[in-house]
């Protein structure tokens, strides 16, 4: 369990597969919680197109406090709706009791 994969829509993960990781494909929320459900165990690191991680948020933070596999949400082909930003901010506050990285000016 010390591979990286990615799960998404086909648009937004096929460049991945050039940097050696695994990709999973998924045409909806349900296809891709049952890809998740099934490499939560496997991968180390799951990357997950932000629309899905938003549509399995139950599945994701079942993992949320073990210690793997890290799931990082990134921005998919039709951009990001803040849900990876919004993850980072709570996890750092949490860390560190309080947002240091994205205080408004």
């Amino acid at each position: 369990m010390h591979d990286i994969c990615i799960i998404g829509d086909k648009d937004s993960v096929l460049g991945f597969k050039a940097l050696g990781y695994s990709i999973f494909t998924v045409e909806d929320g349900f296809e891709a919680e049952r890809v998740f459900e099934r490499v939560a165990d496997e991968y180390a690191v799951i990357f997950i197109v932000e629309e899905y991680a938003e549509q399995i948020k139950s599945s994701i933070d079942r993992y949320r406090e073990k210690k793997l596999p890290a799931v990082v949400p990134v921005p998919g082909c039709s951009g990001t709706n803040g849900l990876g930003m919004s993850i980072i901010r709570d996890a750092m506050e949490r860390a560190v009791g309080a947002d240091i990285l994205f205080k408004d000016e």
